[in-house]
């Protein structure tokens, strides 16, 4: 089980994305007032992580090419993770899952003033479908658990927007499992649940016994912790740039917001809260906004 969000009421809505999530916007097909518009040369590199697939749920590495600073990068108007250095920076973009496939632009804004569209292609992607039993509550929710769910939603936005510097100006974003074990839920996977479609999955599942520490994948800061309806006690953590990565269904959360946390530091340790049919960790990744797959910045 993960703790994608869930619409309570498909009459009323469509499919949400995880009840971590942002509502995913769908990438620009152009650009309007551009000066410049060229074709992005994907990264080449296998070895470099996040690798590079530009599906939906998935992170396009599109060449910026040199440039004495850092370039600034963005996707309907959200900034994009940025690295590198001068002889070579590389935008990182995260991909909705509900973008439809096809072509896709963001813009490049220049030293010394000016703006160049930077196009790419979406590539389709076939995720599977899985069918889930949850307590009907979880699934058809009370007046009162859809106005806690609506709140939730909205400050999760906010902090899903956060975006600070880069905490490093390497270019390879090699990530660390939060915890070891068996994937026990995919990223991507159509769910099913009580025989109702619902949103995707929006994460990585890993099953691991009750108390198993969870560890920080990358430094970084922690933005955000609270118990969620759908995702238990949850926490989120700033790695700069508009990468966060966010761990749920925890049994207890041993940090506070504020701190900071390196490689491999315990934050939390598994458990059952939530909307669970057992303990697992539940694993997200964030990218300008938009949910990624974990396994993407994982060692294949």
């Amino acid at each position: 089980m993960s703790s994608e969000t869930s619409h309570p009421s498909p009459t009323r809505r469509t499919a949400l994305l995880a009840s971590l999530s942002l509502l995913a916007l769908r990438p620009t097909q152009a650009l309007a007032a551009s000066k410049h518009t060229s074709t992005a040369k994907p990264a080449p590199s296998s070895d470099v992580l996040p690798r590079s697939d530009a599906v939906p749920g998935g992170v396009a590495r599109l060449n910026l090419g040199p440039a004495g600073t850092r370039p600034t990068a963005l996707l309907d108007d959200v900034p994009l993770l940025v690295l590198g250095d001068t002889k070579q920076w590389t935008a990182l973009v995260g991909i909705a899952l509900s973008t439809e496939p096809g072509p896709a632009s963001i813009a490049v804004r220049q030293e010394g003033g000016g703006q160049r569209q930077l196009d790419f292609t979406v590539a389709p992607k076939l995720y599977p479908v899985q069918k889930l039993k949850v307590a009907a509550s979880k699934v058809d929710l009370s007046d009162d658990d859809e106005a806690r769910f609506e709140r939730e939603r909205a400050h999760m936005a906010t902090v899903l927007a956060t975006f600070s510097e880069p905490l490093s100006l390497a270019s390879n974003l090699r990530m660390a499992a939060p915890v070891p074990g068996r994937r026990s839920s995919s990223f991507g996977l159509r769910r099913i649940f009580n025989g109702q479609p619902r949103s995707p999955h929006t994460g990585m599942d890993i099953a691991a016994p009750a108390g198993t520490p969870v560890l920080a994948p990358l430094p970084g800061r922690i933005i955000d912790t609270g118990n969620y309806f759908f995702g238990g006690n949850t926490v989120c953590m700033d790695h700069g740039g508009g990468l966060l990565t966010m761990v749920g269904h925890l049994s207890a959360i041993h940090v506070q917001v504020g701190d900071m946390v390196q490689t491999g530091d315990r934050v939390a340790s598994v458990g059952a809260t939530g909307r669970v049919t057992g303990p697992h960790l539940h694993w997200g990744v964030v990218l300008n906004r938009k949910m990624v797959d974990p396994a993407l910045f994982l060692e294949a």
